[in-house]
Formats: C-alpha cells, structure tokens, sequence
C-alpha cells in the first residue's frame, strides 16, 4: 500500500508541471463557487442585502445581464490573447534558444494560475448569467452574485497586467538561464546535504540478479522510498544501473540484487522506475548543464551570433560546475551506516567533457569566447584544492583540449600569443601546487 501512495504522489508532482493542471483545479473551483452562491441566494442573501446594505447589490435586471454578458466575451477575448501570447513566448523559446526549455516554460505555476483565474471567472459569471430569470425583480435577481462577478472581472483585468508584465519577462534570455540556474543550484543542494560519508565501498555486482526494462523511455526519476522498503524488507543490496536522463530500451537491464526477489517484489521495483517524454531539471540536475550549453551554442550560431548571451551562459556554468565539486561522484542511499543502494550517476569528468566538447566545437573560432572557457577552467582549478584530486585532472584535461582546438583555429599572431598566455598559467599552476 506504500508503494502505491509513494507512486500517487510522485504521480501528482509530474501532473503538477502541465499546463493545464492549475487552471482545471481553479475552473472547477469556480464552478464550484457558482453553486455555492446558487445555495446562498435560495437563502434570500441578496433581499438582504437590499434592505441592509444596497451598495453591495445589483438590483436591475437588464444592468445585470449587461455586465454579466460583456463580462463573458471580454474574459474570452483576454484568454484568447493569453493563451496566444503563451504559444508566442514557447515558440520563440524553442527557435532562439533550445526545445529543452519549454517543459520548465510550461512548468512556470504564475501564468498557470493567471489562466485558471480567467477559466474560473469565465464559469462563474455563465452561471450566474443562468441563475437570472427572465422576470426577476429585486427580490430573484442575484444580485449579490452579480457583483462578486464584477469583482472577479476587477482581478482578473489585474492579473491581465500582471500576466503581460510576466510574459515580457519570461521571454528574455537572462531570465530563463536564471531560473534553470536557480532551479538547478537547488536540486544539487538537496543531493549534497543528503550524501552521508561511509567507509564500506559497495560491493561488487557482477555476479548479480538482473532485471530488465519491461519497456522503452526516458528514465526521468526514481521512487528511492520504494526501494528502500523493498531493500530493507528482503535484506539486501540494489545497484540502479542506467543514468537519470537516459533512455532505456525494453530489455536493457536497469537493477541488480544479490538476493533472490518473489514476483511481487520484483513488480514494485519495475513501479519505481518512472518514464517520462519531458525533461524537468527538479528531477535531474544535468539538464541544466545541457540546457545552459543550447543555449550559449544557439546564441553562437550564425543565424543568431549573439556572443553577450553565450559569455553570460558559462558565467553560470561555471557556478554549476564548483557546486557540482561538492558532490561525489558516486550515488548511494544509507542505512545504519551502510549503503544499501547504489545510483547510477554522471560523473564529473563526464559532465564537464560534455560540456566542453560541445562549447568548444562550435565556440573555438571565437577568441573572446575561447578566452572566457579558459577563465572558467582556471576558476575551477583553483578552487578544487578542496576537492577530489579526479577533479583536478578532468579539469586539466579539458584545459588541453581546448588549447589544441583552438591553435588549429587560429592565424592571428595576437590571438595565438594570448592563446599561449592563458596556457601556460595553467602549467605554472599546476607545477606551483
């Protein structure tokens, strides 16, 4: 029973990021308000009202049928604009910067909220629209009704405002590289305050019970609290093999157990697995580092050749990369000291050689660029006396690269002479520590 709730939850976490979750829960929330006041008018609140505070009631039939009429179209005039400048704002994300930043575009809960004020505005004033007769007096009319419609169509024209300011916003660069930043600075420090130091090393797996991928899909997150119960409950150990974000083909293996699973068991760690179409940076911190680097590669190229925006791109990879040398390369879940769970993680050396190799492909011809690179992997090195010493030779690999990339790129003798400068700091800092 467990594990059933912990996949309803997970399940409702990912139907959180649809766009259309927010605005169907406060669509039927309306709806559900307009029968509410339906209740409260049968009481007589709005005859009430007009003995005892006539401001608060709109007690002309015709003048309430007015409102509530232009009240309908005006709402969906504005939806219709909304929802266009939404389809505007995702279809200029995906052309001048990366398809990867859409999910986390229709993720954003403000112009989710926006919508379902308008949907929920929308339902209520047809309802109360409806609830009018056709020869009501003061005593019939919901009058009372009729101006919390008024109301409503007061903050929904505010939340119009506030949703083109929002819009304006969203659509530049700088905004959508920060919040990827920020959403990602916070997903690795939930990993790196959960990672407990141990001094047994996971055992080997090799001659391990295998379980394979009962289908295909990208392996988008975990249910760990599954596994964890099921681990415990069966006394052992459980190595996930395949890498979140990765796509998993039916019948390639992704756990191994060293003890012997009934069916049922077996069955609940298939569950735990969750596939997944979309890409949420909330479930797996590399997609910044992807999503970052499309970004800087699309500002890079000819049709866009926008360098301000791809130097700004490795100004935040850089902070991502010295919170990532917090981390440990390995991924592993305790229990009484010991790791009973072993996650299949991207290392750094990999990260960073993605990274790298993708920039410096397409970033080499640019010496303002390669200059900033350079910058990047001596801050890194710098601060990685601290840290794994595995760090400080992928770092030192990469300065290698990129330094052969970009003497075959260059003729200018000013160019190659800064080349060499930036360099050779490296060598005298490596031979000085």
């Amino acid at each position: 029973m467990k594990n059933y709730l912990n996949n309803a939850i997970n399940y409702f976490i990912k139907l959180e990021s649809k766009i259309a979750f927010y605005p169907t829960l406060m669509s039927l929330g309306g709806l559900f308000f307009a029968f509410i006041m339906y209740y409260f008018e049968s009481l007589g609140i709005s005859s009430y009202l007009v003995e005892h505070a006539p401001l608060l009631v709109v007690n002309d039939t015709d003048t309430a049928r007015s409102l509530l009429t232009t009240f309908v179209a005006g709402l969906i005039s504005i939806m219709v604009f909304s929802f266009s400048l939404v389809m505007i704002l995702l279809n200029q994300a995906s052309s001048n910067f990366s398809p990867r930043v859409l999910p986390g575009l229709i993720s954003n809960r403000r112009h989710q909220v926006i919508l379902g004020i308008y949907i929920s505005s929308l339902l209520y004033s047809i309802f109360t629209l409806v609830a009018i007769e056709p020869n009501g007096n003061e005593y019939q009319l919901p009058g009372f009704s009729v101006l919390l419609a008024i109301v409503f169509m007061t903050v929904c024209l505010g939340a119009f405002i506030y949703f083109i300011h929002s819009i304006s916003q969203a659509i530049q660069v700088n905004n959508i590289i920060d919040k990827i930043f920020s959403t990602a600075i916070t997903r690795l420090e939930v990993l790196i305050d959960a990672e407990e130091e141990y001094k047994t090393d996971f055992p080997d797996t090799s001659n391990w019970h295998v379980l394979k991928s009962f289908k295909s899909g990208y392996f988008q997150d975990l249910s760990s609290n599954n596994l964890i119960d099921i681990a415990k409950a069966n006394h052992c150990k459980i190595e996930v093999i395949p890498v979140k974000g990765t796509y998993i083909l039916k019948g390639a293996p992704i756990v191994k157990y060293n003890v012997d699973l009934d069916e049922d068991f077996v069955k609940q760690i298939e569950a735990s697995f969750l596939y997944s179409k979309s890409e949420l940076i909330e479930d797996n911190y590399v997609l910044a580092f992807k999503q970052i680097t499309e970004i800087a590669l699309k500002a890079m190229s000819p049709g866009i050749n926008d360098p301000g925006t791809a130097i700004n791109a490795i100004d935040y990879l850089t902070d991502l990369f010295l919170l990532r040398m917090h981390k440990n390369d390995r991924g592993c879940y305790i229990e009484d000291s010991q790791p009973i769970i072993k996650v299949g993680t991207v290392t750094f050396s990999e990260l960073l050689y993605s990274v790298m190799a993708a920039l410096r492909t397409y970033c080499k011809h640019d010496i303002i660029i390669v200059a900033k690179l350079f910058n990047m992997l001596k801050y890194l090195l710098i601060n990685n006396t601290k840290y794994s010493e595995h760090y400080k030779e992928a770092v030192l690999k990469e300065v290698e690269n990129l330094y052969q990339d970009t003497l075959k790129n260059h003729s200018n003798s000013t160019d190659l002479n800064r080349i060499e400068l930036m360099y050779n700091e490296f060598l005298t800092y490596n031979s000085n520590t």
